[in-house]
Protein backbone atom coordinates (compact mmCIF):
# COMPACT_ATOMS: atom_id res chain seq x y z
CA UNK A 1 0.00 0.00 0.00
CA UNK A 2 1.53 3.24 -0.87
CA UNK A 3 0.58 6.89 0.12
CA UNK A 4 0.99 9.99 -2.08
CA UNK A 5 0.98 13.59 -1.00
CA UNK A 6 0.22 16.02 -3.69
CA UNK A 7 3.01 19.13 -3.76
CA UNK A 8 0.27 21.23 -5.78
CA UNK A 9 -2.83 20.81 -3.46
CA UNK A 10 -3.40 21.90 -0.03
CA UNK A 11 -1.03 19.78 2.19
CA UNK A 12 -3.28 17.50 4.64
CA UNK A 13 -3.87 19.20 8.20
CA UNK A 14 -2.26 16.33 10.00
CA UNK A 15 -0.14 13.19 9.11
CA UNK A 16 -2.03 11.71 6.25
CA UNK A 17 -2.15 11.03 2.28
CA UNK A 18 -4.08 12.71 0.07
CA UNK A 19 -4.73 9.15 -1.66
CA UNK A 20 -3.64 5.78 -0.80
CA UNK A 21 -3.65 2.72 -2.92
CA UNK A 22 -4.64 -0.61 -1.62
CA UNK A 23 -4.21 -3.32 -4.53
CA UNK A 24 -6.99 -1.92 -7.01
CA UNK A 25 -8.80 0.56 -4.84
CA UNK A 26 -8.19 4.33 -4.29
CA UNK A 27 -9.18 6.10 -1.12
CA UNK A 28 -9.15 9.47 -1.14
CA UNK A 29 -9.00 11.48 1.97
CA UNK A 30 -11.38 13.77 2.86
CA UNK A 31 -10.78 16.28 0.51
CA UNK A 32 -11.87 20.43 0.67
CA UNK A 33 -11.99 23.46 -0.80
CA UNK A 34 -9.18 24.37 0.27
CA UNK A 35 -6.20 25.40 -2.06
CA UNK A 36 -2.84 24.89 -1.63
CA UNK A 37 -2.35 28.70 -0.94
CA UNK A 38 -4.93 27.51 2.33
CA UNK A 39 -7.58 30.05 0.79
CA UNK A 40 -10.91 28.75 0.17
CA UNK A 41 -12.96 28.22 -3.39
CA UNK A 42 -16.21 29.74 -2.35
CA UNK A 43 -15.65 32.10 0.55
CA UNK A 44 -15.50 36.37 -0.36
CA UNK A 45 -15.29 38.81 1.65
CA UNK A 46 -16.50 41.99 0.32
CA UNK A 47 -14.25 45.72 0.85
CA UNK A 48 -16.73 45.40 4.62
CA UNK A 49 -15.45 42.04 5.33
CA UNK A 50 -18.75 40.49 5.04
CA UNK A 51 -18.18 37.45 4.34
CA UNK A 52 -20.11 34.81 1.41
CA UNK A 53 -19.88 31.22 1.40
CA UNK A 54 -20.89 29.67 -1.89
CA UNK A 55 -22.00 25.85 -1.92
CA UNK A 56 -21.85 25.81 -5.40
CA UNK A 57 -18.35 26.83 -5.89
CA UNK A 58 -16.73 24.82 -3.00
CA UNK A 59 -18.60 21.68 -4.17
CA UNK A 60 -17.27 21.88 -8.02
CA UNK A 61 -13.38 22.82 -6.19
CA UNK A 62 -14.13 19.59 -4.08
CA UNK A 63 -15.31 17.43 -6.88
CA UNK A 64 -12.34 19.18 -9.72
CA UNK A 65 -9.69 18.63 -6.36
CA UNK A 66 -10.68 14.80 -6.27
CA UNK A 67 -10.13 14.62 -9.99
CA UNK A 68 -6.55 15.59 -9.73
CA UNK A 69 -5.67 13.79 -6.86
CA UNK A 70 -7.08 10.29 -8.95
CA UNK A 71 -5.62 12.01 -11.77
CA UNK A 72 -1.71 11.62 -10.46
CA UNK A 73 -2.71 7.78 -10.04
CA UNK A 74 -3.86 7.30 -13.49
CA UNK A 75 -8.23 7.58 -12.23
CA UNK A 76 -10.48 9.30 -13.37
CA UNK A 77 -14.04 10.57 -11.67
CA UNK A 78 -15.63 7.71 -13.87
CA UNK A 79 -13.37 5.31 -11.27
CA UNK A 80 -15.21 6.12 -8.26
CA UNK A 81 -17.71 3.98 -6.60
CA UNK A 82 -18.33 5.52 -3.14
CA UNK A 83 -18.87 8.76 -1.92
CA UNK A 84 -19.00 10.32 1.24
CA UNK A 85 -20.09 13.78 1.66
CA UNK A 86 -20.31 15.66 4.94
CA UNK A 87 -22.19 19.23 4.91
CA UNK A 88 -21.99 21.45 7.84
CA UNK A 89 -25.52 22.57 7.15
CA UNK A 90 -28.40 20.13 5.29
CA UNK A 91 -29.79 23.65 4.28
CA UNK A 92 -26.72 23.39 1.14
CA UNK A 93 -27.72 20.07 -0.01
CA UNK A 94 -29.84 21.60 -3.03
CA UNK A 95 -26.98 23.35 -3.93
CA UNK A 96 -24.49 20.50 -3.13
CA UNK A 97 -26.65 18.52 -4.92
CA UNK A 98 -26.85 20.50 -8.41
CA UNK A 99 -23.45 20.64 -8.80
CA UNK A 100 -22.64 17.13 -7.92
CA UNK A 101 -24.95 16.39 -11.12
CA UNK A 102 -22.56 17.77 -13.53
CA UNK A 103 -20.09 15.70 -12.40
CA UNK A 104 -22.36 11.75 -11.58
CA UNK A 105 -25.28 10.28 -12.63
CA UNK A 106 -27.36 7.59 -11.76
CA UNK A 107 -24.68 4.85 -12.71
CA UNK A 108 -21.87 6.27 -10.97
CA UNK A 109 -20.91 6.13 -7.37
CA UNK A 110 -22.99 5.04 -4.64
CA UNK A 111 -23.27 8.32 -2.17
CA UNK A 112 -23.90 9.04 1.28
CA UNK A 113 -24.42 12.20 2.61
CA UNK A 114 -24.39 13.68 5.86
CA UNK A 115 -24.59 16.93 8.23
CA UNK A 116 -21.82 17.35 10.31
CA UNK A 117 -21.25 19.76 13.33
CA UNK A 118 -18.72 21.90 12.18
CA UNK A 119 -15.26 21.10 9.62
CA UNK A 120 -11.47 21.60 9.91
CA UNK A 121 -12.10 25.41 9.18
CA UNK A 122 -15.08 27.42 9.88
CA UNK A 123 -15.57 28.76 5.86
CA UNK A 124 -15.38 25.12 4.74
CA UNK A 125 -19.36 23.99 3.86
CA UNK A 126 -18.29 21.11 2.99
CA UNK A 127 -16.12 17.72 2.47
CA UNK A 128 -15.92 14.55 0.21
CA UNK A 129 -14.08 11.56 0.33
CA UNK A 130 -13.88 8.81 -1.92
CA UNK A 131 -13.24 5.20 -3.01
CA UNK A 132 -12.01 4.72 -6.74
CA UNK A 133 -11.78 1.24 -8.15
CA UNK A 134 -8.51 1.16 -10.64
CA UNK A 135 -6.94 -1.93 -11.49
CA UNK A 136 -3.20 -2.09 -11.75
CA UNK A 137 -1.70 -2.47 -15.45
CA UNK A 138 -0.68 -5.90 -15.70
CA UNK A 139 2.94 -6.85 -16.11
Amino acid sequence: MSGTVLGDKAKPRGKFPHVKRAGDFLFVSGTSARRSDNTIAGAMADEMGTLTLDVRAQTRAVIENIRDILASQGAALADIVEITSYLVNMNDFGGYNEIYGEYFDYDGPTRTTVAVHQLPHPHLLIEIRAVAYKPLPKS
